[in-house]
Parts: C-alpha cells; structure tokens; sequence
C-alpha cells in the first residue's frame, strides 16, 4: 500500500492506495498533519511507502516522524517525468504541474491533454500527443477573488463562494457572485477556445478543489476528476519506481 500526499498552499490531501486503486481520501489542516498521519498509518497498517508533493511551505523533516515503519519519497524536479519539459524555466514549474502532467501522459497516451486545476490558484497545463509539456496559464482561484475583493477595497464583504442566480447582480453581494464566478467560468471556457484554435482535438482534464463546483457550468466537454492529482502522484511515484 502506498499513502500519497498532496501539500498545497491552504491544506494537504491525502490518499491511500493498493497498486492503482484508491481506498480513501483525507483532508485536513497543515496543524493537524502530525496527527492525522498517525491515524491513516494506524489505520492502514501495511502502508510501506509515503509519496509527498508539496507546493506549499511545510518542513520536510516532519515526514522523517514516519521513517522508522515507511520509506519517504519526495517528489522533485530530478525525479523523472513521461514527458520532454519545454517550459523555459524548468525548475520554476510547480511540482503539482509536473505530478498532473505525469497523470495525464500516462493515463491518456497519444493524444493532446489539456489540465486545469482549479485550487488556490488556476492552472492550465498543455501536454501533446507527442508527449512534450508545452507550458500553459496561471490564474488566481475563486476563493483567493472572494478573498482579494475584501482585501483590497474598503466596503466589499468577504463571502462564501455560491452559484450566482442571475448574470446581472441585483446587489453588492450577488453582483460579487456573479464577478467571480462566471467571471472563472469565462475564463476557462475562453481558455479552451484558444486552445481550440491551435488544436483540432484534445482531452480536457479538470481537477482540484473547485472542480465539483466549477464542471457543471462550464459548456466545453470535460473529464472532472477532483482527485486527479492524487492519483498522479501514485502514477508519478510507480514511474520512478521502474
């Protein structure tokens, strides 16, 4: 059994998986990481491995706690990957970007792959059916465009994000729903468009924590996963195994 751990920039995700099955998902707080990593263990007691992709700040030498009963294994940028990395800047791209470009090389071969991963932020992530990681697009996400509203003006309420009830908002507080929402959906589905201008066909990936929310509102044809990441990073850790 493998435990995969996703460390992002507001919580860690984690799943446990035999082989390419999954058997359970946790979510929680980075104060309670300690804690509830001793309770999967406890609870998945023939767990070997720990596989950890982080993008958000968190000591690393936390997960040595765990060394004595499971080998750890950090993904990074010298871990190897399915792909040619054409991004110019190789080692500034996100190690979540490279886990979801390994997932959608491996699990959708020959063919053109699109990944949004709708969290924190939005990234767009392009990967040919040559298997060459073209680059893509990073946007703010919903919560962080409720959250900038309050910041950064004077009067606008910090809301929960909710489905908005008509385009044009008939108060302060619809009118934010509406900015913020169809204004993501917008995006992304103009994203698409302009990928539709330079590819004839290729398979949409939406992932992350937005994704439920986001799938049903956006009109381009799309495969909505929100655990994806997770099961690239168990692809990602059985590649370099080999």
């Amino acid at each position: 059994m493998l435990l995969a751990i996703d460390v992002g920039n507001t919580r860690i995700k984690t799943a446990v998986f035999e082989d390419n099955t999954l058997l359970e998902v946790f979510v929680f707080d980075k104060k309670e990481m300690i804690e509830k990593l001793e309770f999967i263990l406890e609870q998945y007691s023939k767990i070997k491995s720990i596989v950890v992709a982080s993008v958000g700040n968190i000591d690393k030498s936390v997960f040595l706690t765990f060394e004595k009963t499971t080998s750890i294994h950090f993904i990074s940028h010298q871990s190897q990957f399915p792909f040619d990395n054409l991004y110019t800047t190789p080692k500034t791209l996100g190690i979540d970007r490279l886990v979801l470009a390994t997932g959608a090389t491996l699990q959708f071969p020959n063919q053109n792959r699109l990944v949004i991963d709708a969290g924190t932020c939005i990234t767009y992530d392009f990967i040919d059916e040559y298997n060459q990681y073209l680059g893509g697009a990073i946007s703010p996400g919903i919560r962080l465009r409720y959250e900038s509203l309050h910041q950064f003006t004077a009067k606008l309420p910090l809301l929960t994000q909710a489905y908005p009830e008509y385009v044009i908002g008939n108060s302060t507080e619809e009118s934010i729903h509406s900015g913020v929402v169809n204004g993501v959906t917008l995006e992304i589905d103009g994203f698409i468009e302009q990928y539709k201008a330079q590819y004839a066909k290729f398979i949409i990936i939406l992932t992350g924590g937005d994704a439920e929310f986001l799938a049903k509102r956006l009109k381009n044809t799309i495969f909505a996963n929100s655990n994806f990441l997770l099961e690239s990073l168990n692809q990602t850790f059985q590649y370099n195994q080999k």
